[in-house]
């Protein structure tokens, strides 16, 4: 006969304690996921629901909706000549918002990242912007603007394109410093023997950027990308705050777009849904397609 197999203390204990803790992990489960579960779906699956389910329907309040099929969604681009115009205006903001951002922060972060003096004090005075509301941002930035354009006898509001760079302008100071922040913990995960390995094989710094540095912070890249890429297409309270739409909504962005249908147009309610619904599936579209393209880049380490 064969002796049986023993099998040291040590590991007989870590596999008992790794039962006890799965079987810890099944009976508390649900207690911690049951309430977050039940809050997601009375706070968005329940809501989003409803929005799609009114988007076909005429209303003034939930209760006296009425099925109207498709209609709402052909008044969007039949009857409708503002939502148009609001989607370029938002892409437009959204291409030049999204570059901007991401090269400024990315080329502060590399400085950040140097050995200069005070380095800590530039991170959180950059930092900053991102703490303040953006309804405040908007009015301020609206008194600083208005301000120097005064000078030159224009407003914010005299065209749409002094409302666009206004936009812009508050956009990038209000983002590029929490998006230098997660480009700072990306080069500084870089390994410090692979950037000396490429010096040593005789690396330039552009090389050295171009091969070594941007390839490895593509995770990194990948997050800044879809933060203002999501927050750039869907902009309300800046837009509401610095230009309110004006001059005659050509400087109105989708988001405001909706609000204003649905609460400035009476029996447009179930329009301005439709074109939530329709500005859920393009940031959705957007989003997932940016994310497949910059992580399709991502080295593996």
């Amino acid at each position: 006969m064969g002796r049986a197999e023993t099998r040291p203390f040590h590991i007989l204990w870590e596999q008992g304690e790794k039962n006890m803790n799965n079987k810890a992990m099944k009976k508390y489960f649900p207690v911690f996921v049951l309430p977050t579960l039940i809050a997601f779906t009375i706070g968005f699956i329940v809501p989003f629901c409803m929005g799609v389910y009114l988007s076909f329907c005429k209303f003034t309040t939930v209760t006296d909706a009425k099925f109207v099929g498709f209609s709402n969604y052909a008044k969007i681009f039949t009857e409708d000549g503002t939502f148009g115009h609001a989607l370029w205006y938002t892409a437009a903001f959204t291409v030049v918002s999204v570059i901007l951002i991401n090269v400024i922060a990315f080329a502060v972060a590399m400085l950040l990242t140097k050995n200069i003096q005070g380095r800590n004090a530039f991170r959180t005075v950059f930092f900053m912007p991102n703490l303040i509301g953006g309804i405040i941002l908007g009015y301020v930035w609206q008194l600083l603007l208005n301000g120097i354009l005064m000078q030159f006898d224009r407003t914010l509001t005299y065209s749409s394109k002094y409302g666009f760079w206004g936009l812009v302008i508050l956009m990038c100071w209000q983002q590029i410093g929490y998006m230098m922040i997660i480009y700072i913990a990306g080069i500084q995960n870089i390994p410090g023997d692979l950037i000396e390995a490429a010096q040593i094989d005789g690396a330039n710094k552009r090389q050295l950027l171009k091969d070594v540095i941007i390839p490895m912070v593509m995770p990194s890249i990948t997050i800044c990308t879809f933060l203002t890429l999501t927050n750039s297409f869907k902009l309300f309270d800046q837009n509401l705050a610095l230009t309110n739409g004006e001059p005659s909504n050509m400087s109105e962005m989708l988001a405001l777009n909706i609000y204003n249908t649905f609460y400035g147009r009476t029996g447009w309610e179930g329009v301005g849904q439709a074109k939530a619904v329709i500005f859920f599936i393009l940031v959705g579209i957007i989003a997932i397609i940016q994310n497949r393209l910059t992580r399709s880049k991502e080295v593996q380490q």
